[in-house]
């Protein structure tokens, strides 16, 4: 508990602003540093300060009853809080005031530790000075604030959720689990994700398949969901609570009602191509099931290499085959289907794109793409896979004859490298190493396994075990060091992989029959579309940007907008399916209310000085503002509009508007004036240039 200090007030007139002037020491942070007393002790001088208090911790329940107990006492209309960011606390501040009857957007802070103790530490008298200036321009606005009122609109009970892999799944089921409408849209043929592609997992080495399969279908089957597959989002408008979204659905070119997935017409195929599920090692026909067990289990047809969609005979002009059709004994093949339009109406949207895998080529040292030998960790994940085209025996491509006896794992390709944009950790390569490295020593006993490591991130539970079992119990060879290349040996027909062990200093050359590289996650480029159709930002590793590293690592700068899993940041499954239980959660409180509230601080337009042209449309980050076609005085115009439910009050807006048109409540033109014009002037000089706005009586 800390001690406050009141300092006595003064007579205001009755016409005036009534500020209460609270001062946080926020334990040390700002006390250490400056006298949060004498401040106090300041700040009752200033224009319209009725009372000034310090309290050891403001943000507390003490410090809270404090404010309202001022309020009440005083009769204040205005409050001033000195103390941390205001993006850490001004939503506890402004329930603090509405709790004692006052109008929540009559509350202004001064970031004092940020702006001011943190960064000055070590010259308290400077800190004190800045401190006050930094009380003089809040206290300055706070004379100007207005009340603004919030709206309530009713919100659309059912969320939709982009991506079908593991972690879309579980967002899906957990919101169809409570009742909640779900619908899920998945870009591929088939959900299951990235992880339907795993042999095992980590650490506890358990069947990828065999957990993710009852998952797929309790998913397909649960009433309360609706599945879209080979289907794209296209284009989102709306707001939180009310979204409408458009979808395009593909073309499989085959009835989902009528195939019994019995497989005839893929053995008729006379086309094949590369096998993207087995990442290009196998090949399929033209006509196909990506995996035994996709969901859902319906066969489609490639349209880019189809002999019946992408050849005519030149005599007749017919298609110059359709021998799937003619074999298929369901008479489910339907080559007029077109792509679908679909709109759907939800109140939130939850993000599980999912990740991609680098592209080894951007380092051409490793001689990816060179070297049929040198293949990536996902590629390996293939072979070790009992579907997959070696039928989970470990062999070397091209040919597919060579059992490797020596294989070399390489950490970090695409991460924790600047030289290809990927500073960051993928978070999940030490561990599948060390996984592969385990099965193959399970398959080859008599193999060697080398992994080259720039250092081993075992962070997670049951981790660190897993990684001592792989060199302790398997015999797997760890060499700290940074591979530099990879070369061809024409006469041993071997690979060399050539680095410096950094434990010792010297140069260590590796003959291998088989590389694999440890690739790094990256963002979908589905996930890129969506953030501009959403308009969401991108952090610095380009996937998709939380609202708060810390406090809310789902929530997005979109209202009602949700991410989890990979689509956020590398992680690996029991993280994505955390994260992904915690945006349905989300998502679910947020709809379960049946309305939401609008903030109070949106942009305003005046229809009068509107021109139309369009500039707060392409500012506005948020896609907050769009342009609306009316009729004034007989003739068509056009004007902007402010979606409420949108618009932070970030003011880009009104900033950018050459004719005046938009102003930013609550950082109007003449509150920010008034704030510049205190730096030089003082706040009893700035004031009087501006006609102060008639205090606000207390307002729910």
């Amino acid at each position: 508990m800390g001690m406050e200090a009141i300092v006595e007030t003064k007579p205001v007139e009755e016409d005036k602003p009534r500020i209460g002037v609270f001062v946080c020491h926020c334990g040390v942070n700002i006390a250490a540093v400056i006298d949060p007393k004498k401040l106090a002790e300041y700040a009752a001088t200033l224009p319209n300060v009725v009372v000034a208090k310090d309290y050891t911790y403001m943000c507390s329940k003490p410090g809270q009853q404090l404010i309202i107990d001022s309020i009440k006492q005083y009769n204040l209309n205005r409050v001033v809080i000195a103390a941390c960011s205001p993006r850490l606390h001004e939503p506890t501040f402004r329930k603090c005031l509405a709790s004692a009857g006052l109008n929540p957007y009559l509350l202004e802070m001064a970031n004092i530790r940020e702006h001011c103790t943190w960064v000055h530490t070590h010259e308290p008298d400077v800190a004190f000075e800045k401190a006050k200036k930094i009380v003089e321009l809040a206290v300055t606005r706070a004379n100007l604030l207005e009340p603004l009122e919030e709206q309530e609109v009713s919100v659309i009970q059912r969320i939709m959720v982009i991506g079908g892999g593991i972690a879309g799944l579980f967002a899906a089921l957990a919101a169809a689990n409570a009742g909640f409408e779900v619908y899920l849209v998945e870009l591929s043929p088939t959900i299951g994700g990235r992880m339907a592609q795993l042999d095992k997992t980590f650490p506890t080495l358990d069947c990828s398949k065999c957990v993710l399969t009852p998952i797929m279908n309790e998913a397909a089957a649960h009433p309360n969901i609706k599945l879209f597959t080979y289907t794209e989002v296209v284009d989102v408008q709306g707001s939180i609570g009310n979204f409408k979204v458009k979808l395009r659905k593909k073309p499989r070119y085959v009835d989902p009602s009528k195939c019994t997935a019995c497989g005839i017409c893929a053995e008729k195929c006379p086309v094949k191509v590369p096998n993207e599920f087995d990442m290009g090692l196998s090949m399929r026909k033209a006509i196909y099931l990506p995996f035994p067990q996709a969901v859902p289990t319906v066969y489609l047809i490639d349209p880019e290499h189809c002999l019946y969609l992408t050849k005519r005979d030149p005599k007749t002009g017919k298609p110059i085959c359709g021998v799937c059709q003619r074999f298929c004994p369901a008479g489910a093949i339907n080559f007029d289907e077109k792509p679908e339009e679909i709109e759907v109406d939800v109140g939130a949207i939850i993000i599980a794109t999912g990740f991609d895998v680098f592209d080894p080529r951007e380092k051409p040292e490793y001689g990816y793409g060179k070297y049929p030998n040198v293949i990536t960790s996902l590629e390996f994940e293939r072979i070790l896979c009992a579907t997959g085209p070696t039928g989970g025996k470990i062999l070397c491509p091209p040919d597919w004859k060579k059992e490797p006896k020596r294989i070399v794992f390489i950490h970090c390709i695409g991460s924790r490298d600047e030289t290809v944009n990927a500073p960051f950790c993928s978070r999940v390569c030490c561990m599948y190493t060390a996984k592969q490295a385990i099965l193959y020593k399970e398959r080859v006993p008599d193999g060697e396994a080398y992994v080259f490591y720039i250092d081993v991130r075992a962070a997670g539970k049951g981790f660190e075990e897993f990684y001592r079992r792989a060199v302790e119990e398997y015999g797997i060879t760890y060499i700290r060091g940074k591979v530099s290349e990879i070369i061809k040996d024409p006469v041993r027909d071997t690979l060399v992989v050539r680095a410096e062990d950094t434990l010792t200093g010297k140069i260590v050359e590796v003959e291998a029959d088989l590389v694999v590289l440890a690739v790094g996650m990256r963002p979908r480029k589905s996930t890129l579309e969506l953030a501009k159709i959403l308009k969401l930002p991108l952090s610095a590793d380009g996937f998709l940007q939380e609202l708060h590293m810390k406090l809310y690592p789902v929530q997005t700068a979109v209202d009602g907008v949700y991410i989890c899993g990979c689509a956020q940041s590398p992680k690996d499954i029991p993280d994505s399916i955390a994260q992904a239980v915690a945006a349905a959660g989300y998502a679910m409180s947020l709809l379960s209310q049946g309305k939401v509230r609008t903030i109070g601080n949106v942009a305003e337009v005046n229809e009068d000085l509107c021109s139309g042209c369009g500039i707060c449309e392409a500012t506005c980050a948020f896609g907050a503002i769009s342009l609306e076609t009316k009729v004034v005085e007989g003739r068509e115009v056009r004007r902007a509009k402010v979606d409420v439910l949108r618009c932070k009050g970030c003011g880009a807006c009104a900033a950018a508007c050459p004719a005046g048109a938009i102003k930013a409540k609550h950082f109007t033109d003449d509150q920010l004036l008034s704030m510049i014009r205190a730096l030089f002037v003082g706040p009893s000089e700035a004031l009087k240039a501006i006609k102060v706005a008639a205090p606000p009586i207390k307002a729910s």
